[in-house]
């Protein structure tokens, strides 16, 4: 059976941290608050992975209270997800995600993202979506007060 997920992830901006999406370090001088390395994309993901396979999200499986967990990857969160799925005999087809933020930059690091995620999650890159864009300007997002993901996935539930 083919089933989708979706998945949305929001961080504030903080001092003092690394700013990582995708699984990559993206040089600014300000990075996400969370109690793991707070890829909202990385997260989004897990989500919709998560929620297309009938799972609970990742608040359930990682939550922010144990602290076994404080400053995990979430590269290594999606590869934990890919082997609960996989465990379940589900197999992902695809994802695809959108990241929102008015600063910095995403789009030079997209195809490095695609890559990182694709490793983390087995699939071929193809099967890997990632756009950026902004909130032209409106809201929290648009204010510059942290970063924004949405995801979707498709797999099948055999």
């Amino acid at each position: 059976m083919f089933a989708t997920g979706i998945g949305y992830d929001v961080h504030r901006f903080v001092e003092g941290r690394p700013l990582i999406l995708g699984g990559v370090h993206i040089p600014h001088p300000l990075g996400l608050e969370g109690h793991s390395d707070a890829d909202a994309l990385s997260h989004a993901i897990a989500d919709a992975l998560l929620g297309a396979a009938g799972e609970p999200d990742i608040g359930v499986i990682f939550p922010n209270t144990d602290e076994s967990l404080r400053g995990i990857c979430s590269q290594e969160i999606l590869r934990r997800v890919h082997d609960r799925l996989r465990t379940k005999l589900v197999e992902i087809g695809n994802v695809d995600a959108t990241v929102i933020a008015e600063m910095p930059k995403i789009s030079p690091y997209l195809a490095e993202m695609k890559a990182c995620l694709a490793k983390s999650l087995s699939l071929p890159i193809d099967c890997i979506g990632i756009k950026a864009t902004t909130n032209e300007c409106m809201g929290f997002l648009g204010r510059g007060e942290g970063i924004a993901a949405m995801a979707v996935a498709g797999v099948d539930r055999k």
